[in-house]
């Protein structure tokens, strides 16, 4: 972990130095989200999980996600980091860290941030199931990538 506020890793995610990030005095609130793998989706078992992701295109985009939010609810503050590589069921993949003077403003940015990284952000995965595998495509699941990557035309800047 380094002190940026926006990060993509390949290593296990720990939360506590993301919360860092975002504690100050002016803060009397601090969010988090913590997505992680789910076994089961859909009625089928997942054995694990592959992230890629275009890391300076999604870096670039966490910090659009961050403006955004500064913009929504002055005086709040954003940490992001998600995982790629494999990871395994109950793994951390992505967290989210917001501080604000009050309590609400953080939740709604919180769940601000998850709702465009899945729109936005150029990260991809593949699931591995007990019957086989398939790259899902973008988060929100709308654009396949039978290929395990978007094309040019599909990440967006």
């Amino acid at each position: 972990m380094t002190d940026s506020l926006f990060e993509i890793v390949e290593e296990p995610i720990q939360v506590e130095p993301i919360i860092k990030k975002v504690e100050r005095r002016e803060a009397g609130a601090i969010t988090t989200f913590i997505g992680t793998v789910r076994e089961w989706t859909k009625g089928k078992r997942t054995l694990y999980l592959e992230y890629q992701a275009y890391i300076p295109m999604a870096i670039k985009m966490f910090a659009k996600i961050g403006e955004e939010i500064e913009k929504k609810w002055p005086d709040t503050m954003v940490a992001i980091t998600h995982r790629i590589g494999r990871l395994d069921i109950s793994d951390i993949a992505v967290v989210i860290a917001v501080s604000s003077p009050h309590r609400k403003a953080a939740y709604e940015a919180n769940e601000y941030a998850i709702e465009r990284i899945k729109q936005i952000v150029p990260i991809w995965k593949k699931e591995h199931w007990e019957d086989g595998k398939t790259w899902i495509g973008d988060q929100l699941e709308n654009v396949p990538y039978p290929d395990g990557k978007p094309d040019a035309k599909d990440v967006k800047s």
